[in-house]
């Protein structure tokens, strides 16, 4: 089911960025009914590339990776440091063969995500975070056999000849360039 945007901005911008870069909208019913908003990058995965990587906004507040990179889906959201969390220590006591407190606590303090509440203010967000983490990332990369590859991974025997003489051109304009300075 595809989500229609009208009539804000905000919306039109995000969905307009989204038509720029190729992301579609792959929502499942299901998912419309628990508020939550699924985008598919066209961008494969390393790690099987039948599959491609998917983004998440969720009406809890989170947007997470969709789970195709990892093994499980993790929070992009912004963290911070959370309060300390107070535990009760404990020993060993050989003589009864039980846990028994010391009177003394371990001090915990764990990162927490913070939840972002509005639907575009997420969407506008998982945006910034997919251009900066997946686009950028992979702008110094070179598409072989629809896999990214960073170009030191790539041999020149690799190179398309066209490819080759693209990239030879762009490295004498840059040295012309550079000798004017």
């Amino acid at each position: 089911m595809k989500t229609i945007y009208k009539g804000d901005d905000r919306y039109e911008k995000v969905k307009e960025q989204m038509d720029l870069l190729g992301i579609t909208d792959v929502t499942t019913e299901r998912q419309v009914l628990n508020g939550t908003i699924v985008w598919e990058l066209p961008i494969q995965s390393r790690y099987d590339s039948s599959r491609y990587l998917q983004y998440g906004s969720f009406a809890s507040g989170y947007v997470r990776n969709q789970g195709v990179e990892c093994h499980s889906n993790y929070q992009i959201n912004k963290r911070y440091m959370g309060e300390y969390e107070y535990y009760p220590d404990y020993k060993w006591c050989e003589k009864t063969q039980q846990s028994i407190k010391t009177g003394k606590f371990n001090r915990f303090q764990s990162k927490k995500c913070v939840p972002i509440p509005i639907e575009i203010d997420r969407l506008e967000y998982m945006m910034n975070y997919i251009i900066k983490n997946e686009f950028v990332k992979r702008a110094n990369s070179i598409v072989k056999g629809g896999n990214y590859l960073p170009k030191w991974q790539i041999s020149i025997h690799d190179l398309t000849e066209d490819r080759y003489k693209d990239l030879e051109n762009k490295l004498d304009t840059i040295k012309r360039i550079s000798t004017y300075e």
